[in-house]
């Protein structure tokens, strides 16, 4: 979530490159990262299957309707999705882990329409939805690390798929990618080993919180 808002502090224009440039950026971390958790056996692959397809197809569907939005409302959104992720992350920070469980007809019918709604917001604000996925899976009693990481895993598809609904309306900015492609690169690897081996899971929850409600409060 914090590719789009520091190149639109850097002055690219938000919804013809910062949105789609996240979106790639979005994808290559989630795809860099995903390996190591795959790894380390970290994935729900399974069970994310209803959240792939469904937000696959929603980011592009975002994407298109970016165009009916003005740019100032799509900051405003975005802000406000980083201050609902940074809330509520803070406000579960201190609470142990979930041990709720859920009848798998409901998961799957829940995961079904909130992949694809998911999905929309990702393609329509530039994000992974990596910050709806995590709450959303831990609601439904995973773990915070294997939410993280199915999450990431998720990521790739939404991602790309969004990306590539941008590319369609002619949003690229084809310097800018590759180079900041190499970089993300090179820190999602990092950032998946510190987690893994590390990080508590209170420290991931607090760190999340801090930084998008500091990027929302610029932002808006």
């Amino acid at each position: 979530m914090l590719y789009i808002p520091v190149f639109h502090w850097f002055g690219y224009d938000f919804k013809s490159v910062a949105i789609p440039t996240g979106l790639l950026l979005n994808g290559v971390t989630a795809l860099s990262a995903a390996v190591y958790y795959l790894r380390a056996k970290m994935v729900d692959v399974k069970g994310a299957i209803p959240l792939i397809i469904s937000s696959f197809i929603g980011a592009p569907v975002g994407a298109y309707f970016t165009r009916f939005f003005p740019t100032q409302i799509l900051i405003i959104l975005f802000a406000l999705s980083m201050v609902f992720a940074g809330g509520r992350m803070l406000m579960v920070s201190g609470r142990p882990e979930s041990e709720a469980t859920m009848a798998p007809k409901l998961r799957f019918g829940l995961m079904t329409v909130g992949g694809f709604f998911i999905g929309f917001i990702a393609g329509l604000l530039g994000v992974g939805g990596g910050f709806l996925f995590v709450p959303m899976m831990m609601a439904m009693g995973y773990k915070t690390k294997e939410a993280a990481a199915t999450s990431a895993f998720v990521v790739i598809f939404s991602s790309f798929s969004g990306f590539a609904g941008h590319l369609a309306e002619g949003h690229y900015e084809w310097p800018l990618m590759i180079t900041t492609t190499v970089a993300v690169i090179v820190g999602s690897q990092i950032g998946a080993k510190v987690m893994n081996e590390r990080m508590k899971a209170k420290w991931i929850k607090q760190m999340f919180a801090v930084v998008l409600l500091g990027v929302a409060t610029k932002l808006l």
